[in-house]
């Protein structure tokens, strides 16, 4: 397949603890956090300069900072959404990695959450960007970014039509060509879990018609309703190998926004399960994926259940005949005897049982790898 190019943004520290409980000690974001820059994973957001008003689980963000172990060659990044962040975020860097500054537009086209979530009306979002605009060519930012939030529905108000989305995305598009500035990239947020797989490739193959210039494209999928894995595929459909893709996720899927509805239950696309896939439809990324469920492990001890992803509990496809289950394995029923595939006998010594009266042997037993 043509598939394009991607770029994954690990989110759990931010999007995954900014929902969590308050009192998770600090010491264990660090383990947590120098555990995940061991994994091959590149790009790490890890937190952000926000009001503890609003998001109380960032009051410790700046000794978390002065804390953790950087690791060279791991970009490590907060989520700059205001100027005041932007200059908190040159002051913490390194280790953080201020990128070069892209004049953005980002706004949740559903009313009421954009209200709920920061504070003020779409309207009143849309009154700022002239302002916006002139502030960043005074500095001489000459690209920018669009974005739309809840881009495919609402909790509060129903289903969002393709051709809502669509103008919400020209109204910033064309308000920053008529200034000069040239738009780089397009983000869709599903932050309320409503977007399906057909419509994920119908929008990004109409937004490549009606933009062909734009070539980055950035997805942040909630999945409050099982279908961000989905709808990630249904994107590298859409897309092609002139394109970039963005994606966010989250360690074990967890995450979600305070101001939804589902809290917790929303979750994210799960990194592990992210990454199996992508690696299984030949999109290298790089990262070892069993560290990675040594890292999800690690968060459900730090979170006291367990996480929504999946490859950290089935573990990942046995395809080297080396890691195949023996036919004479006992019946496994607990997620925690499905553990053998890292530890071994050990992890159903006590409750897996074998009902067959004889050894299972046959003729079968070869590797079938037909292509």
């Amino acid at each position: 397949m043509n598939w394009p190019a991607v770029i994954y943004s690990e989110e759990v520290i931010r999007e995954g603890f900014g929902i969590e409980d308050v009192r998770i000690p600090l010491e264990a974001k660090v383990a947590l956090l120098d555990a995940l820059s061991e994994t091959g994973l590149k790009r790490l957001t890890v937190g952000a300069f926000v009001s503890p008003r609003y998001v109380p689980q960032m009051v410790d963000f700046e000794e978390l900072l002065r804390s953790f172990h950087p690791k060279p060659g791991v970009t490590y990044l907060t989520f700059s959404h205001t100027p005041k962040a932007r200059k908190l975020a040159q002051q913490f860097s390194p280790p953080l990695t201020v990128e070069e500054e892209v004049c953005t537009f980002f706004m949740d086209i559903c009313d009421i959450h954009q209200r709920r979530n920061m504070n003020r009306s779409i309207a009143q979002a849309i009154e700022t960007w002239p302002e916006v605009i002139v502030d960043a060519k005074s500095r001489g930012v000459t690209q920018a970014r669009v974005g739309i939030a809840s881009a495919w529905g609402s909790n509060f108000s129903g289903k969002f039509s393709q051709a809502y989305r669509l103008s919400m995305l020209a109204r910033q598009i064309d308000l920053f060509r008529a200034s000069g500035m040239e738009v780089i990239e397009i983000g869709l947020h599903d932050s309320q879990s409503w977007c399906l797989p057909h419509e994920m490739e119908d929008d990004l193959k109409e937004i490549k018609r009606r933009w062909p210039e734009v070539k980055h494209f950035h997805l942040h999928m909630h999945d409050a309703r099982g279908m961000a894995l989905p709808s990630i595929y249904a994107a590298l459909r859409a897309l092609d190998a002139s394109d970039t893709l963005l994606l966010e996720g989250t360690l074990g899927g967890i995450g979600g926004g305070q101001y939804s509805g589902n809290g917790r239950a929303s979750g994210m696309a799960a990194t592990e399960d992210v990454l199996h896939m992508l690696e299984g439809m030949g999109i290298e990324t790089g990262v070892n994926l069993e560290k990675v469920i040594e890292c999800v492990w690690m968060l459900e001890k730090i979170i006291g259940r367990p996480a929504f992803g999946h490859v950290s509990k089935a573990g990942l496809r046995p395809i080297a005949p080396k890691n195949f289950y023996d036919p004479n394995l006992p019946a496994v029923e607990s997620l925690e005897a499905a553990k053998h595939f890292k530890f071994g006998p050990i992890a159903y010594e006590k409750e897996g049982y074998s009902p067959w009266k004889q050894p299972i042997t046959g003729p079968y037993f070869e590797v079938h790898n037909i292509t």
